[in-house]
């Protein structure tokens, strides 16, 4: 091979090289109690992604009711709370993982105060977020309506209560999506929805009937087989806090393994 040879080669290598540096992903997040950064680092390990937290320079305290009353108040007031300068520099990715916990159905505001003072534009945005009940649904749209430039996709979620659960889970999501390397079987669409039966409820009680907030009353139901068990899609009848009827959805997975409880996976509204 001639010297000329040689050096266009090593050229070529070279590029490649730096365009495969590029195209490594960033799994930027906010936690508050540790629930999201354990997803976030599992996110790392499986994409070999580089990691950063987002801080708030007066940090949250944990507890749920300051939490709530302090966040409370800067919705009330319109305002964000101020963020630490990041160390990561944005533009030198194509991808970027971002999660967060739920907050009053959306994402927490030190991601609020994020997304005002970064740009995201023509960034790929893959949300994921830790939750009580739900809410990966309301704060993927209230994503793309914050960043209008950048391509937010679909994302995961999980309750706090099942975060064991969220590397099998993200495993699944981030090979059906191409994030990774490898494929999955695919799981088979739930049936048509069916007035629920006596054993039907007695499923959806004994997934919900602990958490703290009443869930409603299932109505109808669509099932699914899977590998691991079963999976249920129940709609809900409820009454909001102002009394008026709503409709919701929610989702449950009873495992195949004995002396395991049914779990509910999330609520969408």
């Amino acid at each position: 091979m001639s010297k000329h040879l040689v050096l266009s080669f090593l050229a070529a290598m070279t590029l490649i090289t730096i365009g495969c540096a590029q195209q490594k992903p960033l799994v930027l997040y906010y936690s508050e109690t540790g629930t999201t950064k354990a997803v976030a680092q599992e996110l790392q390990n499986q994409l070999g992604a580089d990691i950063e937290a987002v801080e708030a320079v007066v940090p949250y305290t944990g507890n749920f009711q300051e939490t709530i009353e302090r966040s409370g108040r800067e919705r009330q007031n319109g305002e964000t709370p101020a963020i630490k300068p990041l160390k990561s520099r944005l533009a030198d990715y194509d991808v970027i993982f971002l999660g967060y916990p739920i907050w009053f159905g959306t994402y927490a505001l030190p991601i609020a105060t994020l997304v005002k003072e970064q740009d995201f534009a023509g960034k790929t945005i893959v949300p994921f977020c830790t939750f009580g009940s739900g809410g990966l649904n309301t704060s993927t749209e209230a994503l793309r309506q914050a960043l209008p430039k950048a391509n937010v996709k679909d994302g995961y979620g999980v309750r706090t209560a099942r975060v064991a659960a969220a590397a099998k889970e993200l495993d699944r999501f981030l090979k059906e999506n191409g994030y990774v390397e490898g494929t999955v079987e695919p799981l088979p669409e739930y049936s048509a929805q069916q007035p629920v039966t006596p054993e039907d409820s007695a499923v959806f009680d004994a997934a919900c009937s602990d958490y703290q907030f009443p869930l409603g009353t299932p109505q109808t139901v669509g099932k699914r087989v899977t590998p691991d068990g079963v999976d249920y899609k129940f709609t809900v009848i409820s009454r909001g806090m102002n009394g008026e009827e709503t409709t919701s959805t929610i989702y449950v997975t009873e495992d195949a393994a004995p002396d395991t409880k049914p779990e509910f996976t999330q609520v969408v509204r």
